[in-house]
């Protein structure tokens, strides 16, 4: 099992920007695809993006594309989500979670993914 630990949430104003990061301890992301979700209050976790670690190809959600960047640092094993130009509408916890090798139509369905983080909130006002 793998141990992941979410850190870079906060408040900022509509517009700005953050960097979450999502570090992992007991195994390498190797093989994996490593992925950030949210959820809201009352609402449902929804996807946000993904990124193979190996191949390095990132997916994202229709509501972040052109505004959040995944990446991945192997010397660190992290995964980070750069997010820009925020919105209020992106206020939510954030968690990362890592799948086995997902097929591509299933990258954005959290249960596919086995083992997640604790969650940072991120909260962007307006």
């Amino acid at each position: 099992q793998v141990q992941l630990v979410e850190s870079g949430g906060g408040l900022v104003q509509a517009g700005g920007s953050l960097r979450l990061s999502c570090a992992a301890s007991g195994r390498t992301f190797s093989s994996y695809a490593v992925g950030w979700f949210r959820q809201a209050p009352g609402k449902e976790r929804e996807f946000v993006a993904a990124i193979r670690w190996n191949a390095g190809y990132a997916y994202y959600a229709d509501s972040v594309k052109g505004r959040f960047t995944i990446s991945r640092d192997i010397s660190k094993n992290t995964i980070n989500l750069q997010m820009s130009s925020l919105k209020p509408e992106d206020t939510a916890v954030y968690y990362c979670a890592v799948a086995a090798n997902p097929p591509s139509g299933k990258i954005s369905t959290h249960s596919y993914y086995g083992d997640w983080g604790q969650g940072t909130q991120v909260t962007v006002s307006s």
